[in-house]
């Protein structure tokens, strides 16, 4: 099993910035792509960034050059830093990543979520 842990979620003036975290913690893990994803109040889960094992990203046009998402292998930790956010950047951000297991198959998982809100 793999546990993804957000953290860094907050509240936060517009034009303001915050740094987003994920840990993914299990036995025996290969973690493959992590994303994250943002839901906003009565909207669908929509993709934020991602970013690969070898440090390949993407990002959403709604966060091209104001986030930056990075990772660090050795520790399973995911990172995106926002800046310049908007209030529309408010929602619950998770945590996303395809992981194999000691079992030797790779799936999905997600973590709970960190709320960002940003408002004056």
């Amino acid at each position: 099993q793999v546990q993804l842990v957000e953290s860094g979620g907050g509240l936060v003036q517009p034009g303001g910035s915050l740094r987003l975290s994920c840990i993914a913690s299990g036995n025996r893990i290969s973690i493959g792509t992590m994303g994250w994803y943002r839901q906003a109040p009565g909207k669908q889960r929509e993709l934020v960034a991602s970013i690969t094992r070898d440090g390949s990203t993407n990002y959403a046009d709604s966060g091209l050059d104001r986030f930056t998402i990075s990772r660090d292998n050795a520790k399973n930790t995911m990172y995106v830093q926002m800046n310049s956010l908007k209030p529309e950047d408010t929602g619950v951000y998770y945590c996303n990543a395809r992981a194999m297991t000691q079992s030797g198959f790779w799936n999905t998982y997600w973590g709970q979520g960190t709320q960002v809100t940003v408002s004056s």
